[in-house]
């Protein structure tokens, strides 16, 4: 099974440690075009959920190469959709980037996103990635994965996703709550697999082995594991490389855990995405689609993930520092657009499970 510690690597660690509304670009990022440089002195508005200094340089470098202004809203994707909602047609955002296929299914449920075609955006993005109508594009990718102390711990009790509903693992569990879109869509995908009866035990048999009630982020989990809180946790991957190659506190503590990467002899770890849409209010559908092809071409793909330490889903592109401590893994096929189907039923499981 792909898994992998960094307890080998203690002392390798230790060494290396020696070592609004309109964005501001990073420094050092490229000067943004002049404005007698901008075609008709166009702008592009953003709706963004995430929140990167990377970022910021990659709007600068968008700006540098079309001549087109980047204005930047930030917040988290539930606040993001109830602004358009109370916008309403009236929006002006041109883009929405969230992270989780089930937070841009919410986007165009409620209306707010367009179907675009792309032939850049077709050949690059692997179908499964994608809104099958060009309603959204996934353009960086992660895994759901186990984090989990070897000293607590045989390997062989973290495989799969099913084992962390078994009871040997009673009391040895940590994990976010069952709002966060994350757990949300792990659970759908496991719904449209296995049936609504079998989600349900397997979220029971979670449930009952939590070591504490659901806090905190993914890091918190990783870093309730490497404090002996908890056996294991389920987190999505780059948050355990960015722990594991940060500080020497953070080395130190992802150091003291090991990574299983779940059903690697059936359906494939769960992935995800991040990835953006056309906004259906959008004046500008063609810049807002010039920019989403901008994320997909390699040098934008390399600004995404740079900071994130997600995978870039366009081939040929050099990974982000840090990755090459994962190991190579089996990913599930599952069509990512289907996720968003079941994320009512999903709540309502975990409701019903005591997972809060």
């Amino acid at each position: 099974m792909p898994r992998f510690s960094l307890a080998i690597l203690s002392v390798a660690v230790l060494a290396a440690c020696g070592q609004p509304e309109t964005h501001s670009p990073a420094e050092g990022a490229a000067a943004p075009a002049t404005e007698e440089a901008r075609p008709s002195g166009q702008a592009l508005n953003i709706y963004s959920a995430r929140h990167y200094d990377s970022d910021k340089a990659m709007y600068a470098k968008f700006e540098e190469l079309s001549g087109i202004r980047v204005n930047v809203r930030e917040s988290g994707a539930p606040e993001l959709l109830e602004t358009m909602k109370a916008e309403g047609a009236d929006s002006p955002a041109d883009v929405i980037i969230v992270s989780d296929a089930g937070a841009l299914y919410r986007f165009q449920t409620e209306g707010f996103t367009q179907g675009v075609q792309s032939d850049k955006l077709e050949a690059a993005i692997p179908a499964q990635l994608r809104e099958k109508d060009g309603h959204w594009f996934g353009l960086s990718k992660r895994a759901r994965i186990v984090v989990y102390d070897p000293q607590m711990l045989p390997t062989e009790e973290v495989d799969t996703y099913g084992d962390l509903a078994d009871e040997r693992l009673k009391g040895e569990l940590c994990v976010r709550s069952s709002t966060n879109v994350y757990n949300l869509s792990l659970l759908s995908e496991f719904i449209s697999r296995n049936g609504s009866e079998a989600a349900e035990a397997w979220a029971r048999g979670v449930a009952g082995n939590f070591a504490r009630p659901p806090e905190g982020g993914d890091t918190a989990q990783i870093q309730a594991v490497a404090a002996g809180q908890c056996a294991a946790a389920i987190v999505n991957h780059y948050y355990w490389v960015r722990l594991a190659t940060g500080t020497t506190e953070e080395r130190l503590a992802a150091a003291k855990t090991s990574i299983s990467f779940p059903d690697q002899d059936t359906t494939g770890t769960h992935v995800n995405i991040s990835g953006a849409a056309v906004s259906s209010t959008s004046k500008s559908p063609e810049l807002a689609l010039q920019f989403i092809e901008f994320l997909a071409s390699p040098e934008g793909q390399r600004m995404l993930t740079s900071e994130t330490k997600e995978f870039p889903v366009v081939a040929g592109v050099a990974y982000p520092e840090g990755l090459e401590l994962l190991p190579g893994f089996k990913q599930s096929d599952f069509p990512l657009s289907e996720l968003g189907a079941h994320q009512g039923e999903a709540q309502a499981i975990f409701d019903r499970a005591g997972w809060n």
